[in-house]
């Protein structure tokens, strides 16, 4: 069995796509994953099962079928996941971790498609900001707060829903999670 995270984008932010983490994990369940565990209130779930490459997709769709909610959704493995957090070239301004943002690809070829982006988008950070890409995710640290830096304010709009972001801590606390399970 190999154990993924799936990871919601712009669940239960303010009062639109709101989804009980209770309808989610029996969602997840019922399509034939194990071990579902959700973090937080914001789609982020844990849960074991065998490789399907169509995970992602079975998920959305069965959100919108089930739910009456559209949502994008990344799933990784938890090599991936840790990949991600192994690979963050910003640790050392993780000083507040809600303060260090992880913007994580959905796929590869997402991360490629969004080159030019990316490029453009190290240009528009603030004067403490720090920006840095990786294998599959981005990485933005910005030390005055999410709501001051003007590189945070142009990510999503820049990559659109080819990216779903968390804060560190959050990661950590997904990680936290995976390791947990029996």
């Amino acid at each position: 069995m190999t154990t993924f995270i799936a990871l919601l984008r712009g669940i239960n932010v303010g009062k639109a796509k709101r989804i009980a983490m209770a309808d989610l994990r029996e969602l997840v369940e019922e399509l034939g994953y194990t071990d579902v565990r959700t973090l937080l209130n914001s789609g982020n779930v844990v849960f074991r099962g065998k490789p399907k490459k169509d995970a992602a997709e079975r998920i959305e769709q069965a959100i919108e079928r089930t739910l009456g909610v559209s949502s994008r959704v990344t799933v990784l493995t938890a090599d991936e996941l840790r990949g991600i957090a192994d690979e963050n070239p910003l640790l050392d301004l993780a000083l507040d971790p809600s303060r260090l943002l992880v913007a994580v690809f959905r796929t590869l070829e997402e991360r490629a498609r969004s080159a030019d982006a990316l490029e453009k988008l190290g240009a528009k950070r603030g004067p403490t900001d720090a920006f840095a890409v990786g294998t599959r995710a981005a990485y933005l640290g910005c030390p005055d707060g999410i709501l001051a830096s003007p590189l945070a304010e142009v990510l999503g709009k820049a990559l659109g829903d080819s990216v779903t972001t968390r804060n560190w801590a959050t990661v950590g606390k997904l990680l936290a999670m995976v390791e947990s399970l029996p």
